[in-house]
Parts: structure tokens; sequence; C-alpha cells
């Protein structure tokens, strides 16, 4: 059996005070200085992980630093920390390791990190853009909202993620709006895809424009801060928040009962899981780039997959296939850390219809 072991690290310093309660006390600041001397170190053992083709079992290994420390402190400091998560996974005896949240984004996107373990790295990026397109068709879906009519937006489609996104959505968009901060690399994606697809992609810089044409938005950036607002959507909008930290306003939820706001990449693990951690998601699932990991422990596949900036659409196709055989699956809809039931789905679509129907 190939073992597996995922690095996670807090997001914010929430994730701090919720689990060492003392700190509630202290400045945020002072917290994270204070919270990033510790050493990495293992959370917890994962078992049970099993379908009729392969099983496996890991850890999860924590990185003591938030992701505003993640874009804050220096580049080599971080990788460092990374890496010191990594060997800790080596000897534990994993074959494959993979990058949550932004340990999968620092630097050159776990290239440097690779060349320095002797074990197998992966972003599991190609498995989060899998579910994000499956999960963002489904939702549009039952919004009534048909892809080959609609609007796309992509917000950070010239990272990683995001421009697999904005390739393979644009097989099926009635248009694709891309938007991030460098329009010369926002234009040489456009061409990609206008060879590729034969799509003729608009760009843009302004997020506020794009959001407000959007039918369907898929939007992960490396952002601290939210970047999408409550004013910011069109009634009856479908969008998928990849990013974590989140892009979209908690207010969001709030204030616009017409918006369907769902998690990219959560997933149905097979099998009868134990992770032995919370982190925030229901018994038996966990985000796609998680899964990544879990799938190619369970091929017995101890390589390199989806590392450095330039993600492929064979890869994530390929992920995909690999998922769906050992039954990996997306586990419904989430929304600000809440599972959507039928009901909840269907008041947002009755709100939604009324939004439409007003006068302009």
């Amino acid at each position: 059996m190939v073992r597996f072991a995922f690095i996670i690290h807090p997001i914010d310093l929430e994730d701090i005070t919720k689990r060492l309660k003392i700190f509630r006390y202290l400045p945020g600041r002072l917290t994270e200085r204070i919270v990033s001397r510790f050493p990495a170190y293992k959370a917890s053992e994962i078992h049970g992980v099993k379908s009729p083709y392969g099983e496996t079992e890991g850890w999860f290994i924590i990185c003591p630093l938030t992701s505003r420390q993640m874009l804050e402190l220096p580049v080599d400091y971080v990788t460092k920390r990374i890496i010191e998560a990594g060997r800790i996974a080596e000897k534990l005896g994993a074959g494959i390791v993979g990058l949550g949240a932004m340990t999968s984004v620092v630097g050159d996107a776990g290239i440097t990190i690779a060349k320095n373990l002797n074990i197998a790295v992966t972003s599991g990026n190609s498995f989060t853009v899998a579910m994000a397109i499956e999960g963002t068709k489904k939702a549009a879906e039952y919004m009534g909202v048909k892809l080959a009519n609609a609007e796309v937006a992509v917000i950070g489609a010239t990272g990683s993620i995001g421009s697999v996104c904005a390739r393979l959505i644009a097989r099926e968009a009635g248009g694709l709006t891309m938007v991030a901060l460098e329009r010369s690399r926002l234009e040489r994606l456009s061409y990609k895809i206008l060879n590729e697809s034969g799509v003729a992609a608009r760009v843009t810089t302004d997020v506020k424009d794009a959001l407000g044409r959007a039918d369907v938005v898929i939007t992960v950036t490396s952002a601290v801060d939210t970047v999408i607002e409550p004013g910011d959507l069109k009634p009856g909008a479908v969008v998928c928040d990849v990013a974590r930290p989140r892009d979209v306003s908690r207010q969001v939820a709030e204030a616009r009962p017409d918006v369907l706001v769902i998690e990219g990449g959560v997933v149905e693990v097979p099998g009868d899981v134990r992770f032995n951690f919370n982190f925030g998601f229901p018994p038996k699932t966990a985000y796609a780039c998680m899964s990544e990991t879990m799938i190619l422990a369970m091929e017995g596949r101890c390589e390199n997959f989806s590392l450095g900036r330039d993600l492929t659409v064979e890869q994530v196709e390929e992920i995909g296939r690999l998922g769906k055989k050992h039954g990996f699956k997306l586990a419904g809809f989430r929304s600000f850390e809440r599972a959507l039931s039928r009901e909840d789905l269907e008041k947002v679509r009755d709100a939604a219809e009324k939004a439409r129907r007003k006068p302009a």
C-alpha cells in the first residue's frame, strides 16, 4: 500500500484561535508571529480510504503559517517551512505528499519543494479543476442557466487553476471573460483559447465590470482579502469559489438570497474514511486537492503531478478519469462552510427568478 500525507495550514487567525483558545486574548499579528515559530507537526492519521481498485492511508501535517504570512514573509523562508513539513511526511513513510491551500501557491508552485524532498509532490490542482468545472455546470443547470447561452467570468484566470478552468469552460460557454492583474498574460491566454476552441474570450483587469455581466463566475485568485461583494453580482448569478482564503465576501450570503455561491471541489471520498481531524467538512468528504493526493496513492503513482503554474488539460482529464474509477465524486453543494439542502437550493432559485423579473 502506498501511503500519502497532506500539508495544511491555518487559513486565518480564526483557524488558530478556535483550536488554541488562549490566543483569543492576544493581538492578531502577535498570535501569528508566535504560532509561526512552532515546528511543523503531524496533526492526525487518516484511515479507511478504499475502493474496489485500491486503498491508502495517510496523515495530515500542519505548517503553522497563516495565508497572510505565506504571502507576506520571504519566499525562501516560507518554502523552507513547507519543506520541513514535507520531511515529516517522508519520515512517516508517505510515498506522495499533497500541498494544501496556500502551500501550493508559494514561489514556483511546488517545484522547489519537490526538488528538496525524496517523495513525490502534488498540489492537487488538477482534480480541483475537474471538480470545480463539474460543480459549476451542475449548479448552473439547477439554477436554470444554460451554459451555452451564458456569459462566464473566470477571476484569477492567469493562475495555474484559473487558466485551465478558462480553457475547459470555453468549450461550453456562450461567452467568456477572463480577469487578472496583468493584461499581457490575459492576452496570451486568450490567444491560446482562440487557437484551441475558436472562442474569442474577452480580457479585462476590471473585476467589477466582468462580474456585472456574468451569469456564471469561477473565481480562484490568491488574494488574502475578498474580491467579490454583494453589489457586484447579477440576479441569479452562479458563483463557484475555488479560492482559499475565499474570494466571495460572506456578506453575499446575507445580502443576496438570489445568488448561488458554492465552494469548489468538495468531494465524497470512498470507503469508511476517518480523517481524525476537523477541517470543517462533513464526514467522508474532503477538498478536491486532498482527494488528488489520495487518488495518486491508490494508483501507486508516486510521481510529481500537478506542479508549477502550467497545468494541462490532459492532466485534468486524466485525474478526473482516475477519480471516477475509484469512486471519488462531487459531494453535493456547500456554501460558506455549510451544506446546501434541496430546500436551500429551491429558495435561491425562487429568489433568483423573482429578482430577474423585477424591472431594471
